[in-house]
């Protein structure tokens, strides 16, 4: 079986400020690295090693898989985090609570629809699964991305109650087009 190991990008600037990041970009902060780098320290403790590996095209992913791997990458907009529109740049206080409320609430604002965005990151991952020689992937993603992708495979509900901090590793396993979430690795710092 194969294995895709999907990795929420390390804590930003907007995260700390509390934020609505979607397509616009800030750095990774101190702890955002700190966070990346015990993500690359998991994956030599286990022994964990990558055919290939790709990231969102924002820089506080790209910056992130390059701190966890020094191995070439490609950059897919396809692994991008929803886009909220107008929402952009303004306080998360501002975004519903709950995940059914958020599904089409960006899109009057000029965002995204979070069922696009679970068949966006979808169709992009099993094209890159289905690759020649993808047997272990390392692709590294945002919260919303990671959490519409899980969607589509099952119930998130009970791995979104524990949370899904800077840093998360989803490990999924890849068979016949299909995704299965083997485990959620959540960092400790």
């Amino acid at each position: 079986m194969k294995r895709l190991y999907l990795v929420r990008h390390g804590e930003t600037l907007f995260n700390i400020q509390g934020k609505i990041q979607g397509w616009s970009d800030s750095p990774l902060t101190q702890r955002g690295i700190k966070q990346a780098q015990a993500v690359r320290d998991y994956f030599e403790s286990e022994r964990i090693s990558f055919d290939h590996a790709y990231s969102s095209t924002s820089e506080r992913a790209s910056d992130t898989l390059e701190l966890i791997t020094g191995m070439p990458y490609a950059r897919l907009k396809g692994l991008k985090e929803v886009n909220y529109g107008f929402f952009e740049g303004e306080r998360e206080m501002l975004k519903p609570k709950e995940p059914q409320e958020i599904v089409s609430f960006f899109v009057p604002f000029g965002g995204e629809n979070t069922n696009d965005v679970a068949e966006r990151v979808a169709k992009t991952l099993t094209e890159v699964m289905e690759l020649e020689d993808h047997t272990n992937v390392l692709a590294v993603s945002h919260s919303g991305a990671c959490y519409n992708f899980l969607k589509l495979w099952q119930d998130p509900a009970e791995e979104l109650a524990k949370g899904f901090p800077n840093g998360s590793i989803f490990v999924y396993g890849y068979k016949e087009k299909v995704f299965q979430l083997e485990e959620v690795v959540r960092p400790v710092l």
